[in-house]
């Protein structure tokens, strides 16, 4: 009888400690991170550009991945079906998070077609597409630090972190753990291209998960911009 109740005991014990063990275990890996760097301050807003509705369109207090798809979107369709399929997708459920499209003024007939491609019938209501002169969607991406330019047709395949307080976001130091072991020369990430799978799947997505972990911190008052990202962040990216 004694041992029947020891077991029991010893069962029951080994139960309440076991889910206390695994918090244990995940709080260091979930607390142990930089947040997402600073690349870039004062991103211009959106004042000047229109919907085509009755939206009020904004970068402030969202969370923004910012994209132009120039005079001809319909070149870009694979640009625009990963970036929905591999991170609007993904963070499309998460507070304040949004993707907008900036587009020159005469291509709304062009985005209609567009969006039959690209929405596939989903609901994609944190999917904006903005509309401007072409003096304005250059001042706007003046306003980006970039390692390229928009091209003749006021698009690009690389794709921006906007925060909410209109601050690009990015790595100021993407060198992976092979080129740190090295001493490689430091280089910076200031956008990630449409194309390149890797880039969007693996440390876009990673990255945007950290921002929304920095806020999430923030609103519990637990941030500290001192603790540093896990080793192995950029080791996911090394293929």
């Amino acid at each position: 009888m004694k041992k029947q109740q020891f077991k029991r005991n010893a069962v029951l014990g080994i139960l309440f400690f076991l889910p206390v063990l695994f918090l244990l275990f995940l709080y260091p890996s979930s607390h142990n991170y930089n947040p997402l760097d600073v690349v870039n301050e004062n991103v211009r807003e959106l004042d000047f550009f229109n919907t085509g509705s009755n939206k009020n369109i904004q970068l402030k207090d969202h969370i923004t991945v910012l994209g132009f798809l120039g005079n001809q979107p319909e070149n870009h369709t694979i640009a625009a079906l990963n970036l929905k399929e591999l991170v609007y997708d993904k963070f499309k459920g998460f507070k304040k998070f949004q993707v907008i499209i900036v587009m020159p003024n005469g291509t709304e007939v062009d985005v209609e077609e567009l969006k039959t491609k690209v929405n596939n019938y989903d609901e994609v209501k944190f999917w904006h597409y903005v509309f401007g002169t072409p003096d304005d969607i250059k001042s706007l991406y003046g306003s980006l630090k970039s390692h390229s330019n928009l091209s003749e047709n006021l698009s690009t395949e690389d794709i921006f972190i906007i925060d909410k307080d209109l601050n690009q976001r990015g790595r100021l130091d993407d060198r992976s753990k092979r080129e740190l072991e090295t001493d490689q020369p430091n280089y910076a990430l200031y956008s990630y291209n449409c194309i390149d799978i890797d880039a969007i799947k693996n440390k876009m997505s990673e990255d945007i998960r950290v921002l929304f972990t920095e806020y999430r911190q923030k609103r519990k008052g637990n941030f500290d911009s001192t603790k540093r990202r896990a080793n192995d962040l950029n080791t996911k990216n090394e293929q």
